[in-house]
This record gives structure tokens, sequence and C-alpha cells, in this order.
């Protein structure tokens, strides 16, 4: 919990000039005069948190609940293990999904991310027959599913899900070539 920011927060909350959602005693969206985020923004995703945190040319923007795939939280390994995997992306599509509300692909993998595969293989902690995967994305839930974002459901195949109203949000200011950083 950041305590200067949650301070500064409730006085503008008091005053009625923010408006924010609190689950579990955290600020999960920051809406100064509902202005846009200025200049180029860049995504911070922080699986041990479960957040995705907004940053633009003035700092912290705003911050969201997420999701992942496996219980475990570690970086990815091989394909189909279900592990969000941790490092620099970027945002290389976005669009309509006909399951998932919205969707914003990312580059996954990238050549750090074959350069952690191959080093893995190499040392015998995953198989030599073990494929890397792809297909990794930030995206919303089923229709009317954001439960699951709520109460911390991990399901997805790695993926980071949102909920739909927030991934609607997200979807208005952050672009196409959008930096990406997962970390745990």
């Amino acid at each position: 919990m950041k305590p200067r920011i949650i301070a500064g927060a409730v006085i503008l909350a008091v005053m009625g000039l923010f408006s924010f959602r609190v689950i579990e005693s955290r600020i999960v969206n920051k809406r100064l005069f509902n202005s846009n985020p200025v200049g180029i923004v860049y995504i911070l995703v922080d699986k041990t948190d479960y957040e995705l945190q907004v940053f633009d040319e003035e700092g912290w923007y705003a911050t969201y609940p997420v999701v992942f795939g496996n219980k475990s939280l570690g970086d990815k390994m091989i394909e189909g293990d279900r592990k969000t995997p941790e490092g620099s992306f970027k945002i290389i599509n976005k669009r309509p999904h006909e399951k998932w509300h919205k969707i914003m692909g990312l580059d996954y993998p990238t050549k750090e991310s074959w350069d952690k595969f191959r080093q893995r293989k190499s040392q015998g902690i995953i198989p030599a027959s073990a494929k890397i995967g792809g297909g990794i994305a930030i995206h919303g839930t089923w229709p009317n599913d954001d439960l699951v974002v709520d109460d911390f459901t991990n399901w997805t195949q790695g993926c980071i899900a949102l909920r739909n109203e927030d991934l609607d949000e997200i979807f208005t200011y952050v672009p196409v070539g959008t930096k990406v950083i997962i970390r745990k």
C-alpha cells in the first residue's frame, strides 16, 4: 500500500474531485479530474501484487487488478504451463475479441524470452522437446464474469486478464507499441 497516495486520494475524495474503487484496501484506479495520461505511457505488471500499473510522463497514472494463469506466478517456462512470462514486451495489436471482450497482443516470445528458454533447455530445467509457446496478451474476461478478477482467480493460459470495464479504459489511451514490463 502507498500511504502518501492514499492520503492524497482521501483528501481529493472528500473534496469530490477524485473517484476510485477500493478492493482489499488497495487503490485500483486513479482518476484526477478525469484527465488522460500525459505523453508516452508504459505498463508495469506486478504478478505478486496482482496489479497492472500505468505510468505516463508525470509518473504513476492508474492501477488495475489483474489475474494470470498458474497460481505459482513463476516465469513462463514452456508452452502449456499456464504461466505468465516475465520480461519486457510491447503491445503489437489491439482488437475486439469474441470471447474475452478486447485483447492487446504482446510480442512474446522476444529475444530475451528465447534466450531464457534455450538456457533452461541446455541446463536440463525443461525437456529438450519443449516448445516456447506464444499468444500472450492482455485481455478481458468472459461476458459478465469480472468476478474472477475481483476474487483473484487465476484462470488464463498465461495471459493477463482485467475486468472488462478496466480494459475499456486502458484501450482508450494505450496505443500499439506501448512497452509492457512483467515482473514477479
